[in-house]
């Protein structure tokens, strides 16, 4: 978060009748206005969708379970129906057939394969959580010069193949490490020359490889780019398109419940100061799970979502140090006669996530679940002592030490907010002892949140200057270290590039809890690389974030 400027204190006295100075940011307007309201939905049109998968999802059920498929087959259809968002409504068989195969792995088997249908076998194991060697592709490197071989660089669909493989890397796999430079820099050299789906393909994965990017809009964007190995099976091509038509009916629907009830609560009159930003909280959210039954999740998720928003731009954009102080303090006593003690403007906000939060803790209780509500409360309060941490730093000029900047950093991400947050509507695969693991903080949750926290830091750390902001982990760095700018950036990208090494083996089996519950982690990931690659697209969503809302909710796949 960019915390208050450092002159926006000068006139914060409670006891004064001027206006004081406030760090106003004046954020872009949205985009989208009003638009999502008015989608109706159509229960009949949902339910003939579901009805009309049926045929195709056994039909493809068979294709998977088939023991007379030959093995490279079978994992290149496995390959695509991951690649299209519907590994979760076949897992079962999907895992039979893997455990099957990887028991059966022997190396020689991959000596005399192609390096694309290589490529797509590891990346079929390593996605789906089996540790495939990758010692498989040191037949593609020079035994003598330990360069990779020469016809590699003619082999455009191998490369492509190679580079979305070295981005499942764990630590130590060095040839992998030198798979991503090296195709990476080898595909940057032909993708002018490329023509047809291929040059798509390429510029696809180029842009942001598919293990980094939204499930959701990965599936559309492999559905067009790769329609020869959709239409493989008429069973597939059929049930993607009928998938897709379904979630967007659904998540059409989740979009206009969490609009009204952002409109309802008026945020945009009690707080204009603030970013409007429903459309692009519910897609931060539906990129960390898309599966129907989790409906619910998402849109209690968004609601929590859209609290940070107000929350952050409070801090940061409108309130004196003093009104920090003051709101901070009524959070962490979370009652509401402490609405009292803070701003008038700011009044409506706290009244309303206190009765959300109420409302949410008394429909879980019910079921015995109000733990991940309390779980998720808790990482609210934490957050407001953060951003108040922040705050003061930067009311008194100080520059924090990149340990301690860290420390706070992590809590101010706004990651233990929305992952806990994530959990709560989840249903009882969020028992005692998921919550549990959570709570310890396990090494791939913290790698998360060292993506989060630091990715927006590299993207974001120009424009927080700007604002007098100096909390910034760029800064922290390069005065803790005595480094360049330059220097300080390109270390904190080796250490993003290797959280995401740690994420990639705790997704690995045997894992600690179920995939269901690392999947949020993993894909928040994945949405801090969507939102913060190239650009702030939420701060300023004119780019990926439009483009990807336009994606996804705007038509719909042709039938």
């Amino acid at each position: 978060m960019a915390a208050v400027e450092t002159n926006a204190t000068i006139q914060a006295k409670t006891n004064t009748t001027a206006e004081p100075v406030r760090p106003l940011a004046n954020f872009p307007p949205s985009v989208w206005g009003d638009r999502f309201l008015s989608f109706t939905l159509d229960n009949s049109e949902l339910e003939g969708y579901a009805r009309a998968m049926e045929e195709p999802k056994e039909d493809l059920r068979r294709l998977i379970t088939d023991a007379t498929m030959e093995s490279n087959k079978k994992l290149s259809l496995i390959y695509s129906v991951h690649r299209l968002g519907l590994t979760y409504l076949f897992l079962q068989e999907i895992e039979a057939q893997l455990d099957k195969l990887f028991k059966e792995f022997n190396l020689q088997d991959y000596l005399d394969l192609d390096l694309y249908t290589l490529s797509i076998n590891f990346q079929v194991f390593r996605h789906l959580g089996y540790k495939l060697p990758c010692d498989v592709f040191s037949k593609i490197k020079d035994s003598n010069s330990g360069t990779f071989k020469e016809e590699i660089s003619t082999d455009v669909k191998g490369m492509l193949g190679l580079y979305e493989s070295a981005q499942l890397r764990v630590r130590g796999e060095s040839i992998l490490d030198e798979a991503s430079a090296f195709t990476e820099a080898k595909l940057k050299s032909v993708v002018n020359t490329l023509e047809g789906n291929l040059a798509k393909q390429v510029m696809q994965s180029l842009r942001r490889p598919f293990h980094q990017g939204m499930p959701m809009v990965e599936a559309r964007l492999y559905f067009s780019n790769y329609d020869e190995d959709c239409s493989t099976h008429e069973s597939l091509l059929k049930l993607a398109k009928l998938h897709f038509n379904y979630l967007e009916l659904q998540q059409k629907e989740e979009l206009r419940i969490v609009s009204k009830w952002w409109k309802d609560m008026r945020f945009q009159e009690t707080t204009p100061y603030i970013r409007d930003r429903v459309p692009e909280c519910y897609l931060w959210i539906l990129g960390m799970y898309i599966e129907p039954r989790y409906s619910l999740a998402r849109i209690i998720a968004t609601k929590i979502t859209l609290f940070l928003v107000v929350l952050d731009d409070t801090y940061d954009a409108y309130a004196t140090i003093e009104e920090i102080r003051l709101l901070t303090d009524a959070i962490n006593r979370w009652d509401m006669s402490a609405i009292e003690q803070i701003p008038e403007y700011i009044r409506p906000f706290y009244k309303i996530l206190l009765d959300e939060y109420a409302e949410l803790e008394k429909q879980l209780a019910i079921e015995g679940r109000a733990n991940s509500v309390i779980a998720s409360k808790e990482a609210f309060q934490d957050i407001a002592r953060g951003y108040l941490e922040e705050a003061e730093w930067t009311n008194s000029g100080y520059v924090a030490s990149f340990p301690e900047y860290m420390k706070n950093g992590l809590i101010t991400s706004a990651y233990n907010v929305i992952s806990k947050s994530a959990l709560v509507g989840m249903g009882e695969i969020v028992s005692e002892n998921a919550l549990a693991w959570y709570e310890s903080h396990p090494k791939t949750l913290q790698a998360s949140e060292l993506i989060s926290r630091l990715q927006d830091d590299v993207m974001t750390y120009q424009f927080e200057r700007e604002r007098g902001q100096s909390a910034t982990g760029v800064d922290a760095y390069i005065k803790t270290y005595g480094v360049s700018e330059k220097e300080a950036i390109d270390e904190l990208k080796i250490m993003i590039e290797n959280a995401w090494k740690d994420i990639n083996e705790g997704c690995l089996k045997p894992r600690e809890v179920s995939m269901d519950l690392l999947a949020p982690i993993l894909n928040l990931a994945r949405m801090i690389d969507v939102v913060y690659r190239y650009d702030d697209g939420f701060t300023f969503p004119g780019k990926t974030m439009k483009e990807y809302i336009t994606l996804l909710f705007v038509g719909s796949v042709s039938m």
